[in-house]
């Protein structure tokens, strides 16, 4: 660690390395919140940028009986080839933003003046108490919360293979993507060219195997969209979308 490094950069710096030491066993630290269904143990993983919304589908979806895995990272183990990709776990804080969220959700979130970012991860009953075991991946879904009543139903299609390798990419190294506080460290170079190869084929691998959705809407009709991609033996009918 650098001399004299604030607790913040201490963690950046950690994190920068936890995701190093997974990404040599194959697994994959990505921006995402993950949630399974107690019911048959079905998987789904949100995806999503800043400010998307992937928080206020996870709501959406515990009222609905999910169960939270992972909050904004969730380790994904992608090693076993032939086998589909694993939730394995994930951050335990579950952050949101006060004002959308009480928006769509006023009585979970307390009324609390001058806090940009409020933890709900001791909502009763929002996590899997204890994380029971690894979970394979029924649905994977890029989400865009509109907030406009007009967004109705909203909209869900499968993206091209390229298109969902890239939103990997992009997820795959939300850790490195992080400006230290003060010391004169870039964290996106402590992943050197084999790493970040490995990770590419892990990526490319991964946008194979899962179906990559992206919908768009409110987080109720999202959560539904959700719920029939992850439970119906065939997928919801979709439109391909490309970038």
């Amino acid at each position: 660690m650098p001399q004299g490094a604030r607790v913040g950069d201490v963690r950046r710096l950690l994190n920068a390395h936890l995701h190093l030491l997974h990404l040599a066993h194959g697994t994959l630290c990505l921006h995402a919140v993950a949630l399974r269904h107690p019911a048959d143990g079905r998987v789904v993983v949100l995806l999503g940028g800043h400010g998307a919304g992937k928080t206020l589908v996870a709501l959406a979806l515990f009222l609905r009986g999910w169960r939270v895995m992972a909050g904004d990272v969730t380790l994904m183990d992608c090693s076993a080839q032939g086998l589909s990709p694993r939730v394995v776990g994930g951050t335990a804080a579950f952050l949101a933003r006060p004002g959308p969220t009480r928006r769509w959700f006023p009585d979970l979130v307390p009324s609390v003046a001058g806090e940009d970012r409020v933890d709900l991860s001791r909502v009763p009953g929002l996590w899997e108490s204890p994380l029971t075991a690894p979970g394979a991946v029924a649905a994977a879904v890029l989400v865009d919360v509109d907030g406009d009543p007009a967004a109705g139903e909203g909209a869900v299609g499968v993206l091209d293979g390229h298109t969902a390798a890239n939103v990997w990419w992009r997820a795959s190294g939300h850790l490195l993507e992080r400006l230290l506080d003060d010391a004169p460290v870039v964290l996106r170079l402590l992943e050197d060219d084999e790493a970040a190869v490995r990770r590419l084929s892990l990526v490319r691998a991964l946008a194979r195997t899962i179906p990559l959705h992206a919908a768009w809407g409110a987080p109720e009709p999202i959560a539904d969209r959700i719920e029939r991609l992850a439970h119906a033996a065939m997928p919801v009918p979709v439109t391909e979308v490309s970038s």
